[in-house]
C-alpha cells in the first residue's frame, strides 16, 4: 500500500491498516523504529484491535428448550 506525503508532512493511513488496528477518527498512534530500520505503527493506547469475529458474538436469547424443538420436528402442536 502506497500513500503520498502532503506538503505538511501528513499521510493518510490506508483503510485496511486502520481497520486492522482498529483506528478511528481521534485515535492516537505511535511510530517506532525497528532494529532493521523499518517503522512500525501501533495504537498509542496499547489495546489490541478487536477481532472481526467479536462483532458476531452475542446471545440469541432464551429460545426453545430441547422438548419444544423435538415437538416441532415431530409436527406436534
Amino acid at each position: 500500500m502506497t500513500t503520498t506525503v502532503t506538503t505538511k508532512g501528513q499521510v493518510t493511513i490506508p483503510k485496511p491498516v486502520r481497520d486492522f488496528l482498529g483506528i478511528v477518527p481521534g485515535s492516537k498512534v505511535d511510530f517506532h523504529r525497528a532494529a532493521d530500520g523499518s517503522v512500525v505503527i501501533t495504537r498509542a493506547d496499547g489495546k489490541e484491535p478487536k477481532s472481526r469475529f467479536d462483532k458476531l458474538r452475542g446471545h440469541a436469547g432464551k429460545g426453545l428448550d430441547t422438548d419444544a424443538i423435538m415437538a416441532l420436528t415431530r409436527g406436534e402442536s
